[in-house]
């Protein structure tokens, strides 16, 4: 800046108007703070981009082995053998739409745990956004709508391959779809603001793979419906995110037979989680950034 600049700068900081060069500070500081999340959504889209061949592989490859092992493998022992007598379908029909939301559970808890630590903890980029003119909210919120774009790609490709397999006979299939996102968002959120909260790992998302998400993915009517379980097991189910979205699904690919009371619960307790989650998770951010 020479001197005359300099003097004029000077002179409109003394008058009160500001500087020509803070003008230019504060108008780049404008579209962060206003699309702040989008620019965090697209910061985890490259960083996908880094493991895109392991998103490839396991989208295409997960729905095609699996529902080749239930339809041509395991559905021809236990076809009609499973309780689904009163449903009036075969097995492979019954339990494709459980493996398309245990998909979508997987995909968040992959994208909403350890993620989430490296930016907190192992490479604070969360820490480097925020000393941008982007908020903590921002940040989670980016965070979000990065796993919604994943966890639609991922599940309409499986949804593809249940149509391949002649796993959804009703019309109204494609809704589960959006029951999977949902149960992916519901579990998501809540393990997003659980990892939020750590601040030494010493195992504890590995922890919740094993002891929380496998066994949702044993106890959640996902392989046999929910009343073939002891009584004293079925809470589970209830609880359970998965338990909501697959009974979500089933509805909308066969027409699983429940009431419209249930089917609105269904929807409810989804969105509930999704919430509670999403607003522990902010709440954390700001806490842990702004200290």
């Amino acid at each position: 800046m020479s001197g005359a600049a300099a003097g004029d700068a000077v002179a409109a900081t003394a008058s009160g108007a500001p500087s020509a060069d803070a003008r230019r500070a504060l108008a780049a500081g404008v579209r962060p703070r206003r699309f702040g999340a989008w620019y965090v959504a697209e910061h985890r889209f490259r960083v996908m981009r880094s493991y895109a061949q392991t998103i490839l592989v396991t989208g295409f490859g997960e729905p095609l082995i699996y529902l080749y092992a239930m339809g041509v493998g395991l559905a021809t022992l236990v076809d009609r053998g499973a309780g689904l007598e009163a449903q009036g379908v075969g097995y492979l029909v019954f339990v494709a739409p459980a493996l398309l939301c245990s998909a979508g559970l997987t995909t968040a808890t992959i994208e909403f745990s350890y993620p989430v630590l490296l930016g907190y903890k192992w490479n604070p980029t969360f820490s480097a956004m925020h000393a941008a003119p982007i908020r903590p909210g921002q940040i989670v919120d980016g965070l979000v709508i990065s796993v919604v774009v994943r966890l639609a790609a991922t599940v309409a490709i499986y949804y593809l391959f249940m149509l391949a397999f002649g796993a959804v006979p009703a019309p109204t299939g494609w809704l589960a779809i959006v029951a999977a996102i949902l149960t992916g968002m519901a579990f998501g959120t809540l393990l997003m603001a659980y990892a939020s909260t750590i601040t030494e790992d010493t195992g504890q998302l590995a922890m919740v793979e094993r002891l929380v998400v496998l066994p949702l993915t044993l106890f959640s009517g996902t392989f046999f419906p929910l009343s073939e379980l002891p009584w004293f097991l079925q809470w589970i189910g209830w609880i359970s995110p998965l338990w909501h979205g697959t009974e979500l699904a089933r509805v909308a690919t066969f027409g699983y037979p429940e009431p419209v009371w249930l089917t609105a619960l269904h929807v409810v307790v989804l969105l509930a989680m999704t919430a509670v989650g999403w607003v522990w998770a902010r709440r954390i951010a700001v806490r842990r950034l702004a200290a």
